[in-house]
């Protein structure tokens, strides 16, 4: 799994059998600052891109995911013959589904990891939800569902990527959606600003003062007044979204931007749960938002629901997202749907991701 942070790949090594999740293994490989400014080069909107950077960097990223798969069999000590398969969600690099011709696109060709790895790959996972008329995204609510909530109380489930999403667990209806910008603009102003890939513990952010004009505007995005079903991404809040409100605001000390970010995804997160999620009796945070403590203590302070990690629930924050698209994987080999229409707004439920066969003999 890499996702719309571009800080690297999370590979999870997951036993399904006996009707249990059971992670035997993790391994993070984080992106080069080279590979990630590439990445972000040929994500950006209304850009022009070469087919031949395309291509070249399709191919690689194949390969990193590939050996990212590697590393964490090394590290169980188990062979390639003994994994039923692979689940590669790839590296969104443009998701724009509201059109009739709408689209999400992932690159890191799954060929390459089938080949490099010996070991079946299951890829391109949100193309077919939006065939079926849905958004694509978000994937994760049905494993959500599977692994969060065998009590089936209502919870919600907040992931904290690039993008924030919200999974509504409320007996065994299922309601999610993209809430808005997660860590994606403050990443991209720490990095401009300090030249650190992202704020670490949200240290920046908590030295700054939130200017509530700039907060006003920005949470006045038509995007947050939209009903679900709904998806964003990178492309939408990018920095050219918050330089065309900062044009207001040129004085602006940058440690006043970051805190006025950091309270815009925590506002919106709050906002989502008051008005779609009032009755859950506990909040779980996972993604690399979850290690925001800022961003947690805001939160907290918002809602009068216990807001904690999904470590509480026996998963680490950052091993969520893999877990779930090996899940994912799992439904795909076993011929049962991975989408949930009721998040995603898709006609029906549908099988995700195509499959690219291994080479094992054995």
């Amino acid at each position: 799994m890499s996702g719309t942070s571009i800080d690297g790949i999370d590979a999870a090594l997951v036993d399904f059998s006996e009707h249990k999740i059971r992670l035997i293994a993790f391994d993070y490989q984080p992106y080069s600052n080279e590979l990630r400014s590439t990445i972000h080069n040929i994500s950006q909107a209304k850009q022009p891109v070469l087919l031949n950077d395309f291509g070249h960097l399709d191919s690689h990223l194949g390969r990193c995911f590939a050996e990212a798969a590697t590393a964490v069999l090394q590290k169980s000590q188990l062979s390639a013959n003994q994994i039923t398969a692979i689940g590669s969600h790839g590296q969104t690099v443009y998701h724009a589904p509201d059109s009739d011709n709408g689209f999400s696109l992932q690159i890191g060709d799954p060929n390459r990891i089938a080949e490099i790895t010996g070991i079946t790959t299951v890829a391109d996972f949100r193309r077919r939800d939006i065939a079926a008329g849905g958004q694509g995204a978000p994937l994760v609510p049905a494993f959500h569902q599977a692994v969060f909530n065998p009590d089936r109380q209502s919870k919600a489930i907040i992931n904290i990527g690039g993008i924030a999403n919200i999974s509504i667990l409320n007996g065994e209806q299922v309601l999610g959606f993209d809430t808005g910008p997660g860590n994606t603009l403050l990443d991209l102003w720490c990095l401009r600003h300090r030249q650190l890939a992202y704020d670490k513990n949200g240290d920046w952010a908590a030295s700054g003062k939130v200017n509530s004009l700039l907060l006003t505007q920005c949470k006045a995005d038509d995007y947050f007044r939209l009903p679900p079903p709904k998806s964003t991404g990178k492309e939408y809040f990018s920095l050219s979204w918050l330089e065309h409100h900062l044009h207001q605001h040129p004085q602006l000390a940058p440690a006043d931007v970051q805190a006025t970010l950091c309270q815009l995804t925590t506002d919106t997160i709050a906002d989502t749960i008051k008005q779609y999620a009032q009755n859950s009796r506990q909040i779980l945070l996972c993604g690399g938002g979850a290690h925001n403590r800022q961003l947690v203590k805001l939160l907290q302070q918002q809602l009068p629901i216990p807001v904690e990690t999904t470590a509480v629930a026996g998963i680490d924050p950052d091993h969520v997202e893999a877990i779930a698209f090996a899940w994912l994987a799992r439904q795909t080999l076993l011929g049962l749907p991975g989408n949930l229409p009721s998040v995603t707004g898709a006609q029906q439920p549908v099988i995700l991701g195509g499959i690219y066969p291994g080479r094992r003999t054995a």
